[in-house]
């Protein structure tokens, strides 16, 4: 059977290739999916998708006309897919939903640590021979109160790292789960007090119609002076606008970000020859106290080969029109 998969990178291509048996044949596409590229899946049972691809009601109908069934999505998120319009299409949707939770926990800790003992600074520091400690001062994790967004899979893994560093771990999330949260000695509380009473703030939550721009004017206002907040989530879940003035005004102490709201067409690609368009992002680049990456969670061996797993499995399962892996039809 033929899948056509887009936005690939070489770590992509390896991994599913390695996943897949004779059965699958592959056809890998550097450029991405949406309404002017869907005719390229001519023929094609399935496509694979990533969080960037634009599969909207345009894309989704031109699909159906190659004869696509499966949009097979190699993420956790996708909230770029039209379900409504898939659903019409006759076209199934499926995702990864845990390829490797403590790959985004851990990077997301790993961030915290660079930014608050900036890491990140002093090794260009001393590549140029620059041995000064002068601006380089952190503060302590044990003894802090670090507030959690969310707890699901990623979102306990982090709790619980921060719990071994001796942190105040709080906790908010729609659906709580109190036996975890009483083995592991995390508290949990409304948003407002969360925001109130955390020296860090890690988001962990989907991106979904009430978590948009949950990081804003009004609820930054609501935060400790000088707090720091992490990001390895859904990059429109912070206002970027109200992230910048935070950060002039000192109410942000500082920012560790993964995911852009507006990383489409810039996260993944190499723009070093380029004069960067995205003037927030820019300005957001020239903060010291601000370290990003371009959304490399994700990017471990454990977490690739699951991602590569489970896509083969479930393309497999639905053309034997078995059912699909996890629950992962959406």
């Amino acid at each position: 059977m033929t899948v056509v998969v887009y936005d690939t990178k070489p770590y992509d291509r390896e991994h599913l290739a390695t996943a897949a048996h004779a059965d699958i044949d592959w056809r890998f596409q550097e450029f991405r999916l949406n309404a002017d590229t869907a005719s390229t899946a001519e023929g094609a049972l399935a496509v694979c998708a990533f969080v960037n691809d634009e599969i909207d009601a345009p894309c989704l109908e031109r699909l159906a006309e190659m004869g696509v069934k499966l949009i097979a999505m190699r993420s956790a998120g996708f909230n770029n897919v039209d379900l409504d319009a898939a659903k019409k299409a006759g076209i199934t949707v499926c995702r990864v939903p845990a390829y490797s939770p403590n790959a985004v926990a851990e990077h997301a800790i790993g961030l915290l640590l660079t930014l608050n003992r900036k890491i990140h600074r002093a090794y260009n520091r001393v590549r140029e021979q620059n041995f000064s400690l002068n601006g380089l001062v952190g503060f302590d994790l044990a003894g802090r109160t670090v507030g959690v967004v969310g707890t699901g899979k990623i979102g306990r893994i982090a709790a619980q790292i921060c719990c071994g560093f001796g942190m105040t771990v709080l906790a908010s999330d729609t659906q709580e789960d109190p036996d975890w949260a009483r083995v592991n000695g995390v508290r949990y509380v409304r948003l407002p007090e969360l925001f109130s009473e955390s020296d860090i703030i890690t988001l962990h939550a989907p991106l979904l119609l009430e978590t948009y721009h949950l990081i804003k004017a009004r609820t930054i206002a609501q935060m400790k002076r000088g707090v720091t907040i992490v990001n390895t989530s859904r990059g429109k879940l912070i206002d970027t606008g109200a992230l910048i003035e935070g950060l002039k005004s000192g109410q942000i102490g500082g920012v560790a970000l993964d995911v852009y709201e507006e990383e489409e067409g810039v996260f993944f690609e190499d723009h070093s020859g380029e004069v960067l368009q995205d003037d927030e992002l820019a300005r957001l680049l020239s903060f010291p106290n601000v370290l990003v990456t371009s959304h490399q969670a994700f990017l471990t061996e454990e977490a690739l080969n699951e991602i590569a797993r489970v896509t083969a499995a479930n393309i497999r399962r639905f053309a034997a029109g078995e059912g699909l892996l996890d629950g992962t039809a959406v």
